[in-house]
């Protein structure tokens, strides 16, 4: 027997019995006694046997296959599982007397293992799989009758196994029971515990790629080509966007004591604050930056709008504080900590909401097989159908969201996602608006005494002043269709109206609102509402009421009904009118200005704020966008901000919590990115002369500015080799020509040696207890920074940058913003005020070129200026090439982890795991990234051959102007350097460069205030 033949016959063998032998005394068989035979075992001793057997099949096993053939003749009288032994001579003689209760014994042991053996299976085929193929039929997997008569037995018995049984099918298995509407339902309520859905979710969904920011799930961009389309329809006609993720905060209480308080988290220096008439009286909504209490200008805690509710007679005033969800927690505890709101209120479940125990009831009630969709629980009634959510899905009920204060009474309450809100931008967005929405007609008594439907607007119909004041409410809203674009409304114009159903009004086909040039007239009523804006009464809504919203989302007519009462219409395709019994919506309208700072393109991006009930979302949503506007996501807003060159929550607000978080996962972002790639395809950043590429260093920028005016005497700059003879010549601040003549053309060889100087010198810092991880660089950024926002000095920022002769001059824009002359007298103060300041810019190339994130802001030199001058075509200069001092570095650590890599293999075949130390000296060196700078960063004023002025936070190439722009920070002291050292005709000309190119371009800084 062959090697294989024999290891196959032991894997068999070894779950069978063991022979046993008879009981015989010593002697009985010849040669009993000797070395060759096997001994006899005590009588019944099966364990003895099996032993001897499994040392016998181990001996026959083990060794090479030229042993085995040599015993084969040995073994040949031997019988497979016989009483036989060794020898053939041992079994020729038969025993002269048997026990035959011991012999019984025997011989029903071997009987009990034999049929034990029988039933064991060595093998995990089934009983169908042990026929011969040719007699195998592919029914017999399923259908027992199908086997011979013999086997079927053996059959049944391995189907009422649990292991072979059919497993239970469940209702998600197929689409058409996942498509239920019960099943979706049940299925989106358990994916929202998360993250929080909006309404329009499924639908953008389908058509957006969704990302995962702030707790919501969100549409990043639109699946199909439109990025021009998009930027199309914010010009000429309308763009749709849900902004229901921004965060609400509603605080109620009385008037003094809510602006006493709130006085603190805001300033006049900084523009309006929530006391200003116009927002007071409701008819406007405002807009500003809060900051910690009593911090002004530090500490700062984000942008926000506010709405206060119209006067009513009452002393107690709401007032309604929207801000971004990445702002929400910081506002929250600080307006907490100010009313000294430490108690929540009493708990209210909100009734939509489902438990999520009652959620994996109905859950259980679905999958349940065998039964009809229409199931009873235990109790015998009917189960309670599943609840789509409204709202926040992740809120917990037990959980309070409302904070109330002992001492002044005043209620703050989180009304995040219990108010919609769409945004729609475009000159058209009051057309489509008008289309849409039709004002509620007027109703006095109920479809049905038990029903709820519109029975506060019934009750309020009944009262002729109010029904005064919807129908003025109407007149205005009609008259927004004689306006040409929405910029031509006072900005912050807010319009209470209660409008029907849109579903009932719409259009058979997807068409797109134009205006009417009929209604385009210039009588008075429109001239007054340009000039006046809306009245204060007509800024009154229903929406304020918490119990009217929750009135008008539990009483909804259902998509399901809307449609039955369509097919029962005598003319198929006709409007559906449903008199009494149509739903009565309150919503809010505000107008948004759009862009106001700055002379080109004024009112660009103006549109409408529409504010809804939550539950309504969809019935809204769909009406717009037959109408046919374009709907875009988070990209497009951004975009939407950037041409309008205001700064994008929570990105361009580095001096704020959030963001500063957004920098650091940005930063890691890139990280990641950048080590996907393989070395040689990443760019090498210090060559490239860029210290920090993936995160703006502000903090350091503004140290190193600060240290450079106070080292200097009457702004005398330190690093320059002639600051004696500039402060003779009297000059403010020191040109650098010294800098200039070094370093302007790259052919100078002194280039390159400086900059290696520069390098050398950062290297000795290494050491030093300061030295940082790449990734902690966040928490240099956390130094006390700011960013100048005093209105005030901004226009006096925004008059210097502009050139005051030559063919770029703006003599009106200067003199209109009252620019005064930039003497020490008046420098002096704004930089001992604000040495440690950031000005928000926007810069304009004036060739070629397209900025990118973090790009560089630079100085240029006075023989810069001189070659743009005599070239109007020159591009800009070039940095020359630093030298990478840590690349020795990486190589060694490299050839280290190489060698390590070999002695470890070498240790794991001798059974020696590496020693402990040789793992710390590599996790030392670590942090060590071919192309990027490690430890703490150098001057990075002066680390390249141009002054490093700021960063750009956003840049690419602009739709609206035909070139390249870029919105970034720069340093208040550097820039007052720049513009004082400038001549008259080239004021506010700075250099761009990329962080991955030494290519520098021209652009032109502006500041619009």
């Amino acid at each position: 027997m062959s090697a294989a033949r024999e290891k196959k016959r032991a894997r068999k063998m070894r779950n069978q019995p063991a022979s046993v032998t008879l009981p015989a005394e010593p002697g009985s068989f010849p040669g009993g006694g000797g070395g060759s035979g096997r001994a006899c075992s005590a009588p019944g001793d099966v364990r003895s046997e099996q032993q001897y057997q499994q040392q016998r099949f181990l001996h026959q096993s083990v060794g090479p296959p030229y042993r085995k053939d040599q015993n084969r003749g040995d073994s040949r009288g031997r019988g497979r599982g016989g009483w036989q032994g060794e020898h053939q001579s041992s079994s020729e003689e038969m025993p002269r007397y048997i026990t035959v209760s011991t012999f019984a014994q025997a011989r029903a042991a071997e009987i009990k293992a034999m049929l034990k053996a029988v039933a064991q299976k060595s093998s995990n085929s089934l009983v169908f799989q042990t026929l011969p193929r040719h007699v195998r039929r592919r029914a017999m997997s399923h259908n027992i009758k199908r086997l011979p008569r013999r086997l079927q037995e053996v059959a049944r018995k391995e189907a009422e196994k649990a292991v072979h049984q059919k497993k239970e099918q469940s209702k998600t298995k197929c689409r058409k029971a996942r498509r239920r509407h019960v099943n979706l339902v049940a299925e989106f309520n358990c994916r929202q515990r998360k993250n929080i859905w909006l309404e329009t979710h499924i639908w953008h969904a389908k058509r957006f790629h969704m990302v995962k920011k702030w707790g919501y799930c969100l549409g990043n961009s639109p699946t199909e080509k439109c990025y021009r389309a998009c930027y199309r329809a914010m010009t000429n006609h309308c763009l749709l966007q849900d902004l229901s993720y921004y965060c609400c905060l509603e605080l109620t209480g009385k008037e003094n004591e809510l602006l006493k308080q709130l006085a603190r988290i805001c300033s006049v220096d900084a523009g309006l604050t929530f006391g200003a008439a116009n927002c007071l009286s409701g008819r406007f909504q405002g807009s500003l930056n809060l900051y910690r209490a009593d911090h002004y200008p530090e500490e700062m805690l984000g942008p926000v709008t506010f709405i206060w509710k119209p006067k009513h007679g009452s002393e107690n005033r709401q007032l309604w504080i929207w801000m971004h969800p990445a702002l929400k927690q910081d506002i929250l505890n600080e307006l907490k900590a100010i009313f000294q709101c430490s108690e929540p209120q009493e708990v209210c479940i909100p009734e939509p909401i489902t438990t999520l125990n009652q959620e994996e009831k109905q859950m259980d009630v679905v999958q349940r097989l065998g039964k009809k969709r229409k199931k009873e629980d235990k109790e015998g009634d009917k189960a309670v159908p599943v609840k789509k959510i409204i709202g926040d899905g992740t809120r917990d009920p037990l959980q309070s969201y409302s904070w109330v204060s002992q001492t002044t009474g005043i209620v703050i309450s989180d009304r995040t996602m219990e108010i919609l809100r769409y945004r729609l931008i475009g000159p058209l967005s009051h057309s489509v608006l008008t289309e849409t929405l039709k004002a509620a007609s007027i109703q006095t008594e109920m479809v049905d005494s038990e029903s709820k439907l519109n029975n506060w607007w019934v009750e309020n119909c009944k009262d002729s002043e109010k029904v005064s004041l919807h129908h003025r409410q109407t007149a205005i809203f009609e008259l927004l269709e004689g306006i040409s674009s929405p910029s031509a409304m006072p900005p912050g114009t807010i319009l209470g109206l209660t409008v029907g159903d849109p579903r009932v009004n719409l259009p058979k086909k997807k068409t797109k609102a134009m205006p009417d040039p009929e209604k385009y007239q210039d009588n008075d009523k429109v001239r007054q509402l340009y000039l006046e804006g809306v009245p204060v009464e007509c800024a009154h809504s229903f929406i304020w009421d918490q119990d009217i919203c929750k009135n008008v989302t539990e009483n909804k007519i259902s998509e399901q009904e809307l449609n039955k009462m369509r097919a029962q219409l005598l003319v198929p395709g006709s409007q559906l009118d449903l008199g009494p019994c149509e739903s009565k919506i309150p919503i809010l309208l505000v107008q948004q200005p759009g862009k106001m700072a700055g002379e080109d393109r004024p009112g660009w991006g103006s549109g409408w704020d529409i504010y809804l009930p939550k539950g309504w979302g969809m019935a809204f949503w769909i009406p717009f966008i037959y109408r046919g506007v374009r709907v875009g996501g988070l990209q497009e807003a951004s975009k939407h901000s950037e041409y309008q060159r205001t700064p994008h929550t929570p990105d361009d607000f580095p001096d704020c919590p959030a963001g500063m978080q957004f920098a650091q996962e940005l930063e890691s972002s890139l990280l990641d990115k950048f080590k996907r790639r393989p070395p040689a395809k990443r760019a090498n950043y210090i060559k490239l002369g860029t210290l920090s590429p993936f995160i703006c260093p502000w903090g350091q920028l503004v140290k190193s500015w600060e240290g450079r005016m106070k080292a200097s005497e009457e702004f005398v700059c330190p690093s320059s080799p002639h600051a004696e003879h500039c402060a003779t010549e009297g000059h403010g601040f020191c040109d650098p020509k010294a800098e200039a003549e070094k370093e302007a053309s790259p052919e100078n060889g002194e280039v390159e040696e400086t900059m290696e100087i520069s390098s050398e010198d950062a290297m000795k810092t290494e050491g030093d207890p300061g030295t940082q991880d790449f990734g902690e660089r966040g928490e240099t950024m956390r130094s006390d920074f700011i960013v100048l926002r005093s209105e005030k000095l901004l226009m006096q920022l925004s008059a210097w940058c502009y050139p005051t002769c030559g063919k770029d001059r703006r003599p009106r824009l200067v003199s209109r913003l009252g620019g005064k002359e930039m003497t020490e007298e008046v420098l002096l103060p704004i930089l001992m005020s604000y040495p440690r300041a950031l000005v928000w810019v926007n810069l304009s190339l004036l060739r070629k070129g397209n900025p990118e994130l973090h790009a560089m802001i630079c100085i240029p030199t006075e023989d810069d200026l001189v070659h743009l001058s005599k070239d109007r075509l020159f591009c800009g200069p070039q940095e020359p090439k630093h030298r990478d001092v840590f690349k020795h570095k990486v190589q060694k650590l490299k050839e280290i982890k190489r060698k390590k890599k070999e002695e470890y293999n070498v240790k794991a075949q001798e059974s020696n795991p590496p020693s402990v130390p040789e793992k710390e000296t590599t996790e030392e060196c670590k942090d060590l990234i071919l192309g990027l700078w490690s430890g703490t960063l150098p001057d990075v004023i002066s680390h390249c051959s141009r002054t490093l002025l700021g960063y750009v936070t956003r840049g690419d190439f602009s739709l609206a102007t035909g070139c390249g722009e870029a919105l970034g920070f720069v340093s208040l002291t550097g820039l007052l350097y720049m513009l004082h050292s400038q001549p008259a005709d080239k004021k506010g000309i700075v250099l761009l460069r990329t962080p991955a190119s030494l290519q520098y371009r021209f652009a032109r800084l502006s500041i619009e205030v």
